[in-house]
């Protein structure tokens, strides 16, 4: 009589934590195609004023030339709003992309090491940013860049790792080469 292996017993898996990033991260091309615009309009309106009379192709021409900042911005703030983070007991997911969408997933036990980065500008903001050095071969570094209460969601993150190493019975085995 043949039998099959029993499965290991998994706990099912919940979301622990969900984020994205935050549009602070923009600020600064915000502010700058904020300037390209106020200069081209602002040189808009002063060709226009020079010219008698303003044919009806030179001013669509103006209107799409300061349009142009609005959409580069517009795009940005969609790319980023589309950028989606979730961590659950066993994994963690990143979903991106506007029209084209993209899911990666990392499995915790695979988790190496974590880094915890506050720069001054993010700071003001209460946010920071959560690098993992993971053993994953599609995805061995991984950012979550500008997220509010990156230290509490690190200590979280290590403590699901732990778990799920336990789980998986994984060690972390560095071999000096001397």
């Amino acid at each position: 009589m043949n039998t099959a292996p029993t499965p290991i017993s998994q706990p099912p898996e919940s979301t622990v934590w969900q984020g994205s990033p935050s549009q602070v991260i923009n600020l600064p091309q915000y502010l700058l195609w904020a300037l390209i615009f106020a200069v081209l309009l602002t040189c808009g309106v002063i060709l226009l004023e020079s010219m008698d009379s303003a044919p009806a192709a030179a001013k669509l021409i103006f209107a799409i030339v300061i349009a142009i900042p609005w959409v580069i911005a517009g795009w940005k703030w969609l790319v980023l709003s589309n950028m989606r983070y979730e961590l659950t007991t066993q994994r963690l997911r990143m979903r991106r992309g506007v029209f084209n969408k993209h899911l990666e997933e990392l499995e915790l036990y695979r988790v190496r090491d974590y880094k915890l980065e506050q720069p001054f500008f993010l700071r003001l903001f209460s946010l920071s940013t959560v690098i993992l050095q993971t053993a994953d071969k599609s995805t061995p570094v991984v950012v979550l860049r500008a997220i509010a209460r990156g230290e509490s969601l690190r200590e979280q993150m290590r403590t699901y790792v732990e778990e799920a190493r336990m789980r998986r019975g994984v060690r972390e085995v560095d071999l000096d080469q001397g």
